[in-house]
């Protein structure tokens, strides 16, 4: 029997490997070891986790899935969670939930044990499970409930401002992107998440492209302005025309010259 130990946080920023001393202590008292670990950084309300799954195709009849709860395997729906105990009974996986107390009979010796004993508590086992699966999916739901009510009548009130923007992990994260390191290299370097240095990069592309429109803009204005003096009679463009003209097409370039300095040499 080898016991795999799955550890799962829901996003980037939380730390998916918190539980792993407890997991390692939890079967040391019991006299066991921890053969592999498998960790991954998904919300457990989606079904497609490549660690869990990888940790499912390398087990064998007999080997124990370790969690530190049930909602670190599941906030499926109903669906979803069928889906995934029939692969971890194609597999004969047995899984064991510190938060499970009757899960716990997997890790102890069974000589003497009848097959009625057995069988008994494999059901009560599963039953218990199933309920539990079902609890944190409602607690899942429960919560994701109360901070939309709670974001509605913020934003009735005229309180709800979202998350707030930490603008010096920003201007760094823009500062390493111009010296040229990758979007994984700058997450390390400043802690955060890929996905928060993504956010600051496409905001820079969202900057250029509305610099871009408006230079668009007041080229197409002056140019109006160009074809209408040709005319007779017609005004000439004035001083305050051309500068707003030159001061769109300045802030074009600055946007498109930080951009391609960000560009060049960056991966992902």
């Amino acid at each position: 029997m080898f016991i795999r130990a799955y550890l799962r946080a829901s996003t980037t920023e939380q730390d998916a490997t918190r539980a792993k001393q407890a997991l390692i202590d939890f079967a040391s008292e019991r006299g066991h070891k921890i053969a592999a670990f498998y960790v991954e950084n998904v919300s457990g309300t989606k079904l497609e986790r490549p660690q869990l799954f990888r940790l499912l195709d390398d087990s064998h009849e007999g080997d124990v899935l370790l969690i530190e709860g049930v909602d670190r395997l599941s906030r499926l729906v109903q669906e979803d969670w069928a889906l995934l105990k029939a692969k971890i009974a194609t597999k004969k996986v047995t899984v064991v939930s510190i938060d499970l107390s009757t899960s716990h009979a997997a890790l102890k010796p069974t000589e003497g044990m009848d097959d009625f004993t057995k069988g008994m508590i494999a059901a009560v086992n599963g039953m218990l499970l199933d309920i539990l699966a079902v609890v944190a999916r409602k607690d899942y739901e429960d919560r994701r409930r109360r901070q939309a009510e709670g974001i509605q009548q913020a934003k009735a009130d005229g309180a709800y401002k979202g998350r707030p923007v930490d603008t010096k992990l920003r201007d760094r994260i823009s500062e390493l992107l111009a010296d040229g390191k990758s979007i994984r290299k700058v997450a390390g370097l400043l802690e955060c998440s890929t996905t928060t240095v993504q956010k600051v990069r496409a905001a820079q592309l969202k900057a250029f492209d509305e610099a871009h429109d408006a230079f668009e803009k007041e080229e197409k204005q002056l140019n109006h302005k160009i074809e209408q003096s040709r005319c007779p009679n017609g005004p000439w463009p004035t001083e305050a025309d051309y500068k707003l003209w030159a001061d769109a097409k300045d802030a074009l370039h600055k946007a498109g010259q930080a951009l391609e300095e960000e560009t060049t040499g960056i991966a992902y």
